[in-house]
């Protein structure tokens, strides 16, 4: 199966065990030069209509990854062992 990164963005990422909405996948982690996706990376919604920038973001390792459909990416993992500090902003263009 392939698929452009595009239509990865499109996808919302759901915890097969809760059904926690995590959001929607932002970017992905791949390994170089070998090319493997190693961790997707989810932003989490924001509680405050995007006012507040969000200080944190889900970092699901890709073996967490137990199918992607065509709207959504079905995750095997606990929510609160996938969050990580935001990295800082590249370019002024991330809160």
């Amino acid at each position: 199966m392939t698929m452009r990164f595009t239509e990865l963005q499109c996808k919302e990422v759901i915890c097969v065990g809760s059904g926690t909405r995590l959001g929607f996948v932002e970017d992905v982690i791949v390994e170089v030069p070998e090319g493997d996706v190693c961790s997707l990376v989810v932003p989490p919604q924001s509680k405050a209509l995007g006012v507040l920038p969000c200080r944190e973001e889900y970092v699901i390792p890709w073996s967490c990854v137990r199918r992607i459909g065509p709207d959504i990416v079905l995750v095997e993992t606990k929510p609160e062992e996938c969050r990580c500090p935001r990295s800082k902003p590249r370019g002024g263009l991330r809160p």
